[in-house]
């Protein structure tokens, strides 16, 4: 899943083994860092893309095996080495990140997608392979699942999104259901919009569907963490169609209530 999707699945940090858990501290802070420096403050364009260039030759330095003055990416060099974590995974992220700062609209599903691969899909590649899990089979769930996650997150948000200038409805599909960008600047419901979000909402169902059997054949708490981030993803679909979809007044999102009914859900995958 994508940085911005831990305010939705907090329980799950919790049943990370020990071990592992100064690991993923330094992975998310690489990757709150460089999202913030893409997302946050006023800086320019300019100045985003240059500071993220400098987390882009840190990396590379990494992998040279020069030294860092960073603290963050001394850390993180250790972490890769120690548990030989692909790098391409955080040139990814840097890559989607990147792609924030310039790109507000998407043209059509297969470009969504494509920014998903690199802003969500590398986070589930690292965890794989920090639990000595990365198979073929498991990638290629992972990524459907960390898919899955991102789109989601781009549901709920669309008026959050909004106010940053950015839509990620791919602009396909507001042509196809008759739906202009001024509708979703005045935040009008009406059938158009239910149609598109109902379509939305059940194509990125099926693609969490079809990755949810990695978290039946991950061991431990991996598999554990892994079902209650599938079914708090399934919960958030949910909750979009109980407020037929309108997602520009009721943002949803998950309350004590809804984790007893995921702990359910997960044991009964």
């Amino acid at each position: 899943m994508s940085v911005n999707h831990y305010e939705n699945f907090p329980v799950a940090s919790l049943l990370l083994p020990a071990r592992l858990r100064p690991a993923v501290k330094v992975i998310y802070a690489f990757a709150r860092s460089a999202d913030d420096i893409a997302d946050e403050g006023d800086a320019s364009p300019e100045q985003r893309l240059a500071q993220l260039a400098e987390y882009e030759r840190e990396l590379d330095n990494i992998e040279k095996n020069s030294s860092s003055e960073s603290q963050l990416f001394k850390a993180l060099a250790k972490v890769i080495r120690e548990y030989k974590l692909p790098l391409q995974s955080f040139r990814d992220l840097l890559s989607a990140f990147k792609q924030d700062v310039v790109t507000t609209r998407y043209t059509d599903f297969t470009g969504l997608l494509d920014y998903c691969a690199r802003s969500a899909n590398p986070v589930g590649t690292l965890m794989l392979h920090l639990y000595e899990q990365a198979s073929t089979e498991n990638l290629r769930d992972s990524d459907a699942i960390c898919s899955a996650l991102q789109l989601i997150n781009f549901w709920q948000d669309v008026a959050i999104d909004w106010q940053k200038q950015r839509i990620y409805i791919p602009l396909d599909d507001l042509s196809r259901f008759g739906i202009g960008e001024q509708q979703i600047a005045s935040g009008m419901q009406n059938e158009d919009w239910r149609n598109m979000m109902r379509f939305q909402v059940a194509r990125t169902r099926n693609m969490m569907e079809s990755g949810s059997g990695l978290a039946k054949r991950l061991p431990g708490r991996l598999g554990w963490e892994l079902r209650l981030v599938v079914q708090g993803g399934l919960r958030i679909l949910e909750k979009i169609e109980a407020a037929n979809y309108n997602v520009f007044q009721h943002r949803p999102t998950l309350t004590k209530t809804d984790w007893i009914r995921l702990a359910w859900r997960a044991t009964h995958m």
